[in-house]
């Protein structure tokens, strides 16, 4: 068996602590809510047309 090592040796993935807080924001959004979400709320919440803009200008 074997355990992870108790100490200072934890790796952090960014990805997976930013995956972590969009589900965050879904499920703050989606309790808040009084019905489902909408696609385009939920685009809203995960800021889509954001990062869009910006993979927009980095292509220029």
């Amino acid at each position: 068996m074997h355990v992870a090592p108790v100490g200072g040796t934890a790796v952090q993935d960014h990805v997976a602590l930013a995956e972590i807080e969009l589900c965050g924001e879904l499920i703050i959004a989606a309790s808040a809510a009084e019905e489902r979400l909408s696609l385009e709320s939920i685009d809203e919440v995960l800021k889509v047309a954001e990062e869009r803009a910006r993979a927009g200008d980095a292509d220029a």
